[in-house]
């Protein structure tokens, strides 16, 4: 800065204002979008989170260790208690494939091992409109321990020409299920 002398404007000082203002006036409005959108992407995130695991009444944010998920906790925020587990099957068993790919699932899983919901939200099938789509799919891994089989044509439904498909989720959402058991569930002192 230089200095004017008194009673006098000095145009040094007010060109590197105005540049100042100008630039957190720009800075402004290039963040606030990406701030705004994130907010939207976060209620789509929260309302997933909880059409799988309806019984919690708020969600952390996403944990990275030692596995990537959610944690579901229940009663008042002063209080909480942990409920459960919510988790992107394809985060935990990325090399699980359907017929044309992965198949994106978040799934809820109770602090008694048990699956509270699950909801496909991304795949590629060709036949997914009538087999990993459709609400029974879905329905049928509610309340399901995740010691049981979670075998096709046994205790999970199959859907003929979409044997892939439903095979290869069931796998995911069964180990990806487990994985998160073994790391969250597992009291201390125990062989994991």
């Amino acid at each position: 800065m230089t200095e004017c002398k008194p009673g006098a404007k000095c145009k040094r000082d007010s060109a590197e204002l105005i540049r100042n203002v100008g630039l957190l006036l720009l800075i402004a409005l290039v963040v606030l979008p990406f701030a705004a959108g994130q907010t939207a992407l976060d209620r789509a995130l929260e309302a997933q989170l909880r059409r799988v695991f309806p019984g919690a009444t708020a969600f952390s944010p996403k944990q990275t260790r030692p596995l990537p998920h959610f944690i579901a906790y229940t009663r008042s925020p002063s209080s909480q208690t942990i409920a459960g587990y919510v988790f992107w099957t394809t985060e935990l068993e990325p090399l699980e494939r359907g017929y044309d790919g992965p198949i994106k699932m978040l799934v809820g899983l109770d602090t008694n091992a048990r699956l509270t919901g699950i909801l496909v939200t991304e795949h590629h099938e060709p036949y997914g409109y009538f087999s990993v789509e459709l609400p029974e799919f879905a329905l049928q891994f509610k309340g399901k321990d995740i010691r049981d089989p979670f075998k096709v044509g046994s205790d999970v439904a199959a859907v003929s020409r979409a044997s892939i498909s439903i095979n290869s989720s069931s796998r995911a959402i069964r180990n990806s299920a487990r994985r998160i058991a073994r790391a969250l569930l597992t009291p201390p002192g125990t062989a994991k």
